[in-house]
């Protein structure tokens, strides 16, 4: 009998490997979210760049996410075409640009142009790592190694604060200047790693490149049994669609339900406030009472170690915990924190003393663990292994651009809002939590330790509405609707132009289905895209 489990030559399989070279965009993602907000309170930069208000300073810490969103919604496009990995390099050079810019900024407006630049950059190759880590992942580690980019972002946070922390003694403007130097040297290592690694083995397969995806397989050292029972038996190949076509298929019948879902959840796990904790910690703590820069440098710092080490454990137990479990537990907790933090400073008990900036400062720090063990790591994960091979970077791509417009706009605001209210921010975020939590304990599906291609079954079945808030929904008098039992497999034909519809069945058949012919898209289309 073969052993699912090839032989390798290193410490890991390859494909483990792969996925820590990739993850690297993780690492710059959490760098620069790390430092931003601790260099716009430096002296040096106030000296160098001049001072910001509330409204510039929230523009200038966002605008990375700005110019993210646009690219973010066509970058999957690019890597149908022409690849996983022929998408993370540009987009990671044109990071790497912007960082440069920034290290050589002498007004703001220069500084902000560079922050457009990787801004440009992180949205197209961001969602990219991934689509990449999913498709190379076998099954029973895609949890842990698709949790890998937030892993190294939660890394590169605390990485970024502690730059910072090291060089704000320094009495010129490399105290700024040199956490962009850093990120520089980060960006030539992603380049140099992406053109070292084979291409995604499922998206040679969707480019009719059987041959060359055994061979990605091979020096991915990627269990073959597992291949050959998921994707290598299939023979549909990925139609060429327009930019437009592409963003289209997604919102079409039987892609609808997985791509709004995934916007919901990138965009949701944004709107959470993790973005205002991150960014505008050493405010915050401020803000709690603790007056010296140092101190507020070094309480955020403490918080990004602390993240880190949460994120340890969480990513190393992703397959053990179920997706859905994680998402609503981690949402309440979160939304508790907050509404904690907003009642203190509402009742205004929060005071330079006392055991109120106590509770703040904690609430803080349970709130960035909480959100690393479970948000972090779910929301990026559920994301892309939710989408069917054709569309997955497709839609990944799209979550993300959401995902990046939504941090834009709690990156903007937050200081606002700081500076209007001591406690609106916090019950905003909160009920959003909360509305979140409710949404995704009605039409989450599990899909941990479940195959790409089988997956696609849990979105052709009744709502969860009926299965999972049944218990609670009954006993209140609502009613619930019942499931209904589907038609066996050949008791409904398909039309050639239909989209295929999912039924729990074997594995064979759902891995045939979750792809689309190049014969049956393009009907598809004429009727419905070009419409």
């Amino acid at each position: 009998m073969a052993s699912t489990t090839p032989d390798h030559p290193y410490f890991a399989p390859r494909y483990v490997l792969a996925s820590v070279a990739v993850s690297i965009g993780g690492l710059l993602n959490g760098f620069d979210t790390g430092s931003i907000g601790a260099i716009t309170q430096m002296r040096q930069f106030t000296e160098s760049i001049g001072p910001l208000s509330a409204t510039m300073l929230g523009i200038t810490v966002s605008m990375i996410m700005l110019t993210g969103t646009l690219p973010s919604l066509f970058a999957g496009h690019f890597a149908d075409r022409y690849g996983r990995l022929a998408a993370i390099i540009p987009g990671a050079l044109l990071f790497g640009a912007g960082a440069l810019l920034q290290c050589l900024a002498r007004s703001l407006a220069m500084f902000i142009a560079g922050r457009a630049t990787a801004g440009f950059g992180q949205g197209i190759f961001l969602s990219n790592v991934s689509v990449y880590i999913c498709e190379i992942a076998p099954s029973r580690v895609r949890g842990t190694l698709a949790g890998l980019p937030q892993f190294m972002a939660t890394a590169g946070v605390c990485a970024g604060y502690f730059t910072c922390y090291g060089t704000v003694r320094i009495a010129s403007d490399i105290a700024w200047r040199f956490p962009y130097v850093v990120q520089c040297v980060f960006c030539s290592v992603l380049v140099w790693s992406c053109m070292l690694l084979p291409d995604s083995p499922r998206w040679l397969m969707l480019k009719g490149r059987q041959a060359e995806a055994r061979h990605a397989l091979m020096k991915l050292d990627y269990p073959m049994v597992e291949a050959e029972r998921d994707f290598l038996a299939t023979t549909e190949q990925s139609p060429s669609l327009s930019p437009w076509q592409s963003f289209s298929l997604l919102f079409r019948r039987g892609y609808r339900a997985r791509t709004v879902l995934a916007l919901f959840i990138l965009g949701m796990v944004q709107l959470s406030g993790i973005d205002a904790v991150v960014y505008y910690a050493p405010i915050l703590f401020q803000q709690a009472g603790l007056s010296s820069d140092n101190a507020s440098f070094l309480a955020s710092g403490l918080s990004s170690i602390l993240m880190l080490a949460i994120s340890v454990p969480a990513f190393l137990l992703a397959d053990k915990w179920g997706r859905r479990t994680s998402a609503i537990s981690g949402g309440i907790i979160l939304a508790s924190c907050m509404f904690l933090m907003g009642s203190l400073y509402a009742a205004g008990v929060v005071h330079p003393y006392g055991f109120a900036r106590w509770l703040v400062i904690i609430a803080v720090f349970v709130f960035g663990l909480c959100y690393c063990s479970t948000w972090g790591i779910v929301g990026k994960i559920y994301a892309s292994e939710i989408q069917p091979s054709h569309t997955r970077a497709a839609a990944s791509c799209a979550a993300m651009g959401l995902c990046f417009g939504t941090n834009f706009i709690v990156a903007i605001i937050t200081p606002i809002l700081l500076e209007a209210s001591a406690f609106g921010a916090y019950f905003l975020f909160g009920g959003l939590s909360l509305g979140a939590v409710a949404v995704l304990a009605a039409y989450m599906p599990e899909t941990r330790g479940r195959s790409l291609e089988s997956i696609q079954e849990a979105f052709h079945r009744p709502a969860a509405l009926s299965g999972g808030l049944a218990p609670l929904l009954r006993p209140l008098g609502i009613p619930v609707p019942r499931r209904r039992a589907h038609p066996a497999p050949r008791e409904r034909e398909l039309a050639a132009g239909d989209e295929v519809e999912l039924q729990p069945q074997d594995t064979t058949e759902a891995v045939a289905a979750s792809a689309v012919s190049v014969d049956t898209v393009p009907r598809a289309l004429r009727l419905e895209v070009s419409a």
